[in-house]
C-alpha cells in the first residue's frame, strides 16, 4: 500500500471517521428524549404551577379552630407531614373539614380549641389549606420551571460535551496529530469492541511508550511488525491506530 498523507493541518470531517456519525446521531437521540422527558415534565408541572398560584390568588385567608391534629412518630417527624381537623365559618356557613395537611412541627404545637390560619377557595370553600404550608408549597412550586430550565441547559451541555470529546478523539488526531509506526508491544488483541494495547515508537532516538486504539475487524495500515498511528495532540500518551478503510476514505492512499 502507498501512501500519500498530506503534512498537518490535513482535511479531515467527522463525516469521515467510520462510526462517529453514528455516536453522534445516537447522542442527538437520547439528547432529544431527555428534552422530550423534560417537556412532559414541564406540561405537568404547568399545569400544577397555574393551579397552585390561582388558588393563592383566589383564597381568602380566615382564622380556623383545631378540633384535632394527626401526626407521625416522634422520630420521624422532622420533615414531615402532619393533619388537621378545624372546625371554620365562612360566607355564614360552619364547616368541619379533616386532613388539612401541614408541617409535623407545627401541628405538634397546636393543641385542641388553637387558632390556625386557614386559605379558603370560594369556589371550593370545603377544601381549606393550612395558610403557612400552602404558601411554602406554592414558593417550592415557582422554582419548578427554573429546575426544567436548568435541565434542558444541562442536556444542551451534555451534547455540546460529547461533541465536543469526539472531536478531539477521533478527529484532531488525524488532522494535528503526529503521524506515527508503532511497534506493539504484543499481539494485537481480538474483539468486537474498541480495544487498547501498549505499544512504543521512537522519535530523534527516544523512546515513547504509548497505550494505541484500534478498532475491531480492520486491518492496520502496516509496514512489517509496525502499524500506523496518529498521536492525540492533547494526550501524547495516546495513539489511534490507522486502518486501510480509514485511509482510504481519507484519501490517503494513492
Amino acid at each position: 500500500m502507498q501512501l500519500a498523507i498530506p503534512h498537518a493541518p490535513r482535511k479531515v470531517r467527522l463525516t469521515q471517521v467510520p462510526g462517529a456519525v453514528v455516536r453522534l446521531v445516537r447522542g442527538v437521540v437520547l439528547g432529544l428524549a431527555f428534552i422530550a422527558l423534560l417537556g412532559t415534565g414541564a406540561a405537568w408541572a404547568g399545569r400544577f404551577f397555574v393551579e397552585e398560584q390561582g388558588f393563592t390568588a383566589r383564597a381568602e385567608e380566615i382564622d380556623g379552630l383545631v378540633v384535632a391534629t394527626r401526626l407521625p412518630p416522634k422520630d420521624a417527624r422532622d420533615g414531615a407531614e402532619g393533619a388537621l381537623e378545624v372546625l371554620y365559618t365562612f360566607q355564614d356557613r360552619e364547616h368541619s373539614v379533616s386532613g388539612v395537611r401541614t408541617y409535623a412541627e407545627y401541628a405538634e404545637g397546636l393543641g385542641r380549641g388553637a387558632k390556625v390560619k386557614l386559605l379558603v377557595d370560594p369556589a371550593v370553600p370545603d377544601r381549606p389549606r393550612e395558610a403557612g404550608f400552602a404558601r411554602a408549597r406554592a414558593t417550592r412550586v415557582g422554582l419548578l420551571p427554573w429546575g426544567l430550565g436548568l435541565g434542558a441547559l444541562v442536556a444542551v451541555g451534555l451534547f455540546s460535551w460529547e461533541v465536543r470529546r469526539l472531536w478531539r478523539a477521533e478527529v484532531e488526531p488525524l488532522r494535528l496529530g503526529a503521524l506515527v509506526w508503532l511497534t506493539p508491544d504484543g499481539p494485537l488483541p481480538e474483539s468486537r469492541g474498541e480495544v487498547s494495547f501498549p505499544a512504543h515508537y521512537f522519535r530523534q532516538d527516544v523512546k515513547h511508550a504509548v497505550r494505541a486504539r484500534v478498532r475491531p475487524g480492520r486491518a492496520p495500515v502496516r509496514n512489517a511488525e509496525k502499524v500506523l498511528a496518529a498521536v492525540v495532540p492533547r494526550q501524547p500518551g495516546w495513539a489511534r491506530v490507522i486502518d486501510q478503510e480509514l485511509a482510504k476514505e481519507l484519501g490517503w492512499v494513492r
